[in-house]
């Protein structure tokens, strides 16, 4: 069944692959995006399509609720977000209003919409905090115990989206992703690790490693987490919260491994301390995904590095 959807942050990394999904499978898709770390460019097959608005506005804003109101979805994903940790650290009152009120703004927006479910987007290692190695991977049934505000943000988010199911009847799912690299990640800003280290790889340049280099992530591949987000959005919300990542640890060590192979070269990164607010093993179950969602990721660490540097190739070389 077709359906509308809005996707906030969809000029994003990630928004922008849910996007293309959506259309690909017939749906009507507005997206709703700031542009404030989010690209035209992301969008560029999207906008050609007849089923596909852009509205340029700040998620913050009346204006998008009013937007969102007339075009009145079926379902949202919303993915906008301040999601830099170390932004978060350096002005959390910043990280809050985009993270919380920007949020609500949004729960406001569907609720006025007539929507019947949302599906957001979480954080699967900065919202449990540095957990004890004995309880790796992570559960949600783990105690939340965000560090930095970046997490705190997500938290609150989680809460009040659960509240407007109990209050409006809206139904609501969470998704803590892990750490999401493919195509389109920009290597600025708030990007995680493996966009950062391939820029440098293309630019002949040499990449920082801050720690050890055995600190650890769960790294999954953009297009895993776009089939999580529609399978969620199939499925009747309960205010749940699904770990979405791969099971499986994969430390910046290996990772410089990986891409060493992978493009065939011999660099040995620059060390500098460890960065504030930043774990040092994080690493998701997926079980619950897995029965629920009847979801499980299909692309291993190897095989995205792979694509993600043949992206990097095109769009740079």
């Amino acid at each position: 069944m077709n359906r509308r959807a809005l996707v906030t942050g969809g000029a994003g990394f990630i928004g922008s692959h849910v996007v293309d999904r959506l259309l690909a499978e017939g749906h009507e898709v507005l997206v709703v995006d700031n542009l404030s770390t989010g690209r035209l460019s992301n969008l560029e097959s999207a906008s050609r399509h007849p089923q596909f608005t852009f509205l340029h506005a700040d998620i913050t804003s009346t204006e998008s609720v009013d937007a969102v109101e007339q075009f009145r979805p079926d379902v949202v994903f919303h993915l906008a977000a301040q999601a830099d940790v170390r932004v978060s650290v350096a002005n959390p009152v910043f990280d809050a209003t985009v993270n919380i009120i920007g949020s609500l703004r949004v729960i406001e927006a569907a609720v006025k919409g007539g929507a019947q479910r949302i599906v957001a987007a979480a954080s699967g290692g900065t919202l449990y905090g540095e957990v004890d190695p004995s309880d790796l991977p992570i559960s949600e049934s783990m105690p939340w115990q965000p560090l930095a505000p970046y997490g705190i943000s997500k938290k609150v988010m989680i809460d009040y989206l659960r509240s407007a199911q109990a209050i409006y009847g809206i139904e609501t799912t969470s998704l803590a992703l892990g750490n999401v690299f493919g195509p389109r990640q920009d290597p600025h800003g708030e990007a995680g690790v493996i966009a950062i280290f391939f820029q440098h790889y293309q630019a002949a340049t040499t990449p920082t490693v801050f720690g050890t280099g055995d600190q650890t992530r769960d790294f999954i591949y953009v297009e895993d987490v776009v089939s999580a987000f529609l399978a969620a959005s199939e499925r009747t919300g309960t205010g749940a919260l699904f770990n979405i990542g791969t099971g499986i640890e994969t430390s910046v060590r290996d990772l410089v491994n990986y891409m060493n192979r992978i493009t065939r070269s011999e660099v040995e990164p620059v060390r500098a301390p460890a960065r504030a607010g930043e774990l040092d093993r994080s690493v998701l179950d997926i079980t619950a995904a897995s029965h629920q969602l009847h979801w499980s990721p299909r692309v291993g660490i190897e095989e995205g590095l792979i694509r993600t540097w043949q992206w990097f190739q095109q769009v740079n070389g």
